[in-house]
């Protein structure tokens, strides 16, 4: 079934802030938090320092109705930095790898900061935008497991 959640970037305190939500919405992490080092088969994690490799890659907590909001850690050794524009996301997570591309493809147009649906070492199909408004999608889908 299709969602949508919010995803927000942080300077290296995700766990922090997600500590801190989790105790204003008295609730738990929905699985345990991911962390860069935690990424398999990434070529790109070689070049990460320990410190970043400890950084957080992805946490969830559900808040309200069912609403989750996500959360990571941008890389400055990557060149990432939280911005207004890339700070927060509406993620979408889809039924199809088709309706991804459709929503995908009319979003992405006259976007920019594109990064093409795609495969990723995760198991998802994944996408991301900042479409023409200035609002940043993120698109995901993962296959159900047989």
């Amino acid at each position: 079934m299709s969602r949508v959640n919010t995803y927000l970037n942080f300077a290296g305190n995700t766990e922090e802030a997600f500590d801190f939500y989790k105790s204003v919405f008295d609730t738990e992490f929905a699985s345990p938090i991911f962390r860069f080092r935690d990424l398999p088969g990434d070529p790109t994690l070689a070049a990460l320092s320990e410190a970043e490799q400890s950084k957080v890659m992805h946490v969830e907590l559900p808040i309200l109705a069912g609403h989750l909001i996500m959360g990571t850690d941008m890389l400055e050794s990557m060149g990432q930095h939280p911005r207004i524009g890339n700070n927060t996301t509406i993620s979408l997570e889809l039924d199809s790898k088709e309706d991804a591309d459709r929503i995908f493809g009319a979003l992405s147009e006259g976007a920019t900061d594109l990064m093409g649906m795609q495969d990723m070492p995760w198991g998802a199909y994944w996408g991301v935008c900042l479409d023409r408004f200035g609002i940043r999608w993120m698109f995901s889908y993962t296959a159900p497991e047989a």
